[in-house]
């Protein structure tokens, strides 16, 4: 039996395609502000400009970075076949971007009083990827 296999029948997990580079680029140490602007597509430099800002006190900001990484991993899932629902594993690297972009919203949107925002967020990732929400808190 497949590790992610749904025995009941639901959507299968989607996996976003590969983005080596902007991972590798963070990795190396460079600017995420420098990588969002060279791979706006990449969830992952927003994600890591929310945390950032989020860890700066600037909430506000870590608010529009998250949602910025949010819908550009929404537009990848949908790519990849994802129909509104179904897992995005965090075990499988290149949906992380999303993921954190994701936790980095609802973290974002409690920190600014937006309570159905946060709580649709943080369900949303606990369907996506129990092991996401367990992971990022």
């Amino acid at each position: 039996m497949a590790i992610h296999e749904n025995l009941l029948g639901g959507p299968p997990p989607t996996n976003l395609p590969d983005d080596p580079e902007p991972r590798e680029l963070l990795a190396s140490g460079a600017a995420p502000a420098e990588v969002a602007a060279k791979y706006p597509a990449s969830s992952l430099a927003w994600a890591q400009l929310a945390d950032d800002a989020f860890g700066a006190g600037r909430v506000v900001e870590s608010y529009a970075y998250a949602r910025t990484g949010y819908h550009r991993g929404l537009d990848a899932l949908r790519r990849s076949g994802w129909k509104g629902h179904g897992p995005v594993p965090w075990e499988h690297e290149p949906n992380r971007g999303f993921l954190r972009a994701l936790h980095a919203l609802a973290r974002a949107a409690q920190a600014i009083g937006e309570q159905e925002e946060y709580e649709r967020c943080s369900t949303f990732l606990r369907d996506s990827s129990p092991t996401a929400a367990e992971t990022l808190g």
